[in-house]
C-alpha cells in the first residue's frame, strides 16, 4: 500500500512539473508585448474613467498618449500638474494647459422666471421634449432645472439651485459631462480665469424675453458698444464674450440694463 501511495505522489508531481513547464513555455510565446510607458502614462491618470479626453477611458487614454495619438495635457481632469508628469515620460514638453470650468449660460432661476403651467411627471431634462410647449418654463431657452447635468457629473461639481443649475467651479474638472448632457445646449467650458460671462441664452427679441423672463438678454447692444476690445458681440439676439479678449475691466456689466453678465471670480 506504501508503494502505491509513493508512486502516486510522484506521478502526481511529475505531472505537476511538466504542467508547469508547458504553461511557462506557452505564457513566453504567445506573451503579449506591454509598452512600459503605457503603463507609466496609465499610473499618472487619476482613473476617473470620465471620458472628458474624449477617449473610453483612461487605459484608452493611455495607450493613446504612449502612441503618440495623443497630446500628454490630454487629461482634463488631471491638468497641468498630471499633463508635466506624463511629458516628462514621454520626453516631451508639457505645453501650456490653462484650466477650464463648466458654465450654464441661464439666470432664470424661480424667481425670475415664467411657468406657464405646473409639470409633475418624470423629473428629467431630457424628457421635457415630449412635454408641451418644452416644459413648464416660459423661455424656451432656459434650463429646466431637472437635473439631468447633476446625474452626468462625476465629481458632483453641478447642483440645481432655485430651479437653474449652477457649477461650482472649484469642483468642476471640465470632464465636459455636463456639457453634452444639456439637451438646451446651456452649458459650456469656458476659462477657470474668465471675468465675466453671460447669464442667458435666449434667442428670442427683447419683448419676448421680457414676457417670460426678468433677467434675460434683450440683445440692445448696449454692452457691445460699451467694449473697448471687441470682446463681445451681439448675434441671434444674445450677447456672448470672447474671453481670449476680454480684460476683465467690467464696462459691459455695469451699462447691461438686464443685469445678466456677471463677475465670475
Amino acid at each position: 500500500m506504501m508503494t502505491g501511495i509513493i508512486i502516486a505522489a510522484c506521478a502526481v508531481g511529475v505531472t505537476g512539473l511538466l504542467l508547469g513547464l508547458f504553461l511557462g513555455f506557452m505564457g513566453k510565446k504567445f506573451a503579449v508585448e506591454v509598452d512600459q510607458k503605457e503603463i507609466d502614462v496609465r499610473a499618472e491618470l487619476p482613473g476617473n474613467n470620465c471620458g472628458g479626453c474624449g477617449y473610453a477611458g483612461c487605459d484608452a487614454l493611455a495607450k493613446a498618449i504612449a502612441a503618440g495619438e495623443a497630446d500628454c495635457g490630454a487629461c482634463p481632469v488631471g491638468g497641468a500638474p498630471v499633463a508635466a508628469k506624463i511629458a516628462a515620460i514621454m520626453g516631451a514638453e508639457a505645453g501650456s494647459q490653462e484650466r477650464m470650468t463648466a458654465f450654464v449660460k441661464c439666470g432664470g432661476d424661480c424667481d425670475k422666471a415664467k411657468n406657464n403651467y405646473v409639470y409633475s411627471g418624470v423629473q428629467d431634462c431630457t424628457m421635457m421634449n415630449i412635454a408641451p410647449n418644452g416644459g413648464p418654463k416660459g423661455c424656451t431657452y432656459g434650463c429646466m432645472g431637472y437635473g439631468s447635468c447633476v446625474k452626468a457629473c462625476p465629481f458632483d461639481a453641478i447642483h440645481v439651485v432655485n430651479g437653474v443649475a449652477v457649477v461650482d467651479k472649484e469642483k468642476c474638472k471640465a470632464c465636459g459631462k455636463c456639457v453634452a448632457t444639456c439637451p438646451r445646449h446651456l452649458i459650456e467650458l469656458i476659462p477657470y480665469k474668465a471675468s465675466y460671462a453671460v447669464n442667458c441664452s435666449s434667442q428670442n427679441k427683447g419683448k419676448d424675453v421680457m414676457q417670460v423672463c426678468s433677467v434675460g438678454c434683450i440683445g440692445c447692444m448696449l454692452c457691445t458698444k460699451q467694449c473697448e476690445y471687441g470682446a463681445i458681440t451681439v448675434e441671434n439676439n444674445i450677447a456672448h464674450i470672447d474671453q481670449s479678449k476680454c480684460v476683465g475691466c467690467g464696462k459691459c456689466a455695469e451699462k447691461c440694463p438686464k443685469k445678466i453678465i456677471h463677475k465670475q471670480n
